[in-house]
């Protein structure tokens, strides 16, 4: 890649069905978006893609018009209960689309069986031209930078990556170090964003920062250049960064999705 790719992550507009987030991204500037096939919770606006055809044809359409393509695709789960083969129809519908990297969480405090069903999610994504990417959360089961290191290196799969993403690799305490041994090979692609103020106490703080109030690249306190001058050059960047307090002012998905992409190029053009 020779032009660093930004692509508009579902969570920093999730308001928008999948045809209109493709619209504003294309206003924004950016090249690339992320789809939410499956939900992070219950709780949040959904657009069922995978069992809406007319929908799929929709965002197919938009994305032919704007010449958006789709970078990632979210968020499966591994679970103790989880049957890897029910994840076929989802990746067959990122595929469709145009996805080739598949954002995995990690919800199963038995690292083997998590890592072999990592490891089986991997086969089958093979198929589809998918690389799955471990994300670490603080608050499942993958909790930092290492142990989805340790996970993935053990499933040992070629198309198995590591998700960074700034807002995590600042709660859960990960370092530039741990980052310099990550294999340029695992990362893909990175999301992006920031943070304000320490570490919260409250695991459930973080949580609701992480799903409502993040800062625009630059306009929080994490070492944003360290970890882009840590991550691979022109490493494609997602831009994940809900901002509802913006939001509920009356800020719309397409002013967000430009703000955010500014603050980030402000930001690189230090690195």
């Amino acid at each position: 890649m020779t032009e660093r790719i930004f692509s508009l992550a579902a969570l920093t507009v999730l308001e928008l069905s999948p045809p209109d987030m493709v619209e504003a991204a294309a206003r924004a500037g950016y090249s690339h978006v992320g789809l939410r096939l499956v939900p992070a919770t219950e709780q949040e606006q959904h657009f069922p893609l995978v069992a809406d055809a007319g929908l799929r044809r929709q965002t197919q359409a938009r994305l032919r018009d704007t010449g958006i393509k789709v970078l990632d695709l979210e968020i499966l789960r591994l679970k103790p209960e989880t049957c890897v083969a029910d994840f076929e129809p989802i990746l067959a519908v990122g595929a469709e689309l145009g996805g080739t990297e598949l954002l995995v969480a990690g919800n199963d405090p038995d690292e083997a069986r998590l890592t072999e069903r990592f490891a089986a999610l991997c086969d089958l994504a093979a198929g589809y031209g998918i690389h799955p990417h471990l994300e670490f959360m603080p608050w499942t089961d993958v909790r930092d930078l290492r142990q989805a290191m340790r996970v993935v290196a053990n499933a040992d799969r070629a198309n198995g990556c590591v998700l960074v993403d700034a807002f995590h690799f600042n709660r859960s305490g990960s370092s530039l170090d741990d980052l310099a041994q990550l294999a340029p090979q695992r990362m893909r692609y990175a999301q992006l964003c920031d943070v304000a103020g320490p570490v919260p106490a409250e695991m459930d703080e973080i949580l609701r920062q992480a799903r409502n109030e993040r800062r625009f690249p630059g306009e929080g306190d994490a070492d944003l250049v360290g970890l882009l001058r840590g991550l691979p050059p022109s490493v494609p960047l997602s831009l994940e960064i809900p901002t509802r307090q913006l939001l509920e002012q009356g800020m719309s998905g397409e002013q967000r999705a430009r703000m955010a992409l500014e603050k980030a190029m402000a930001v690189l053009a230090r690195v």
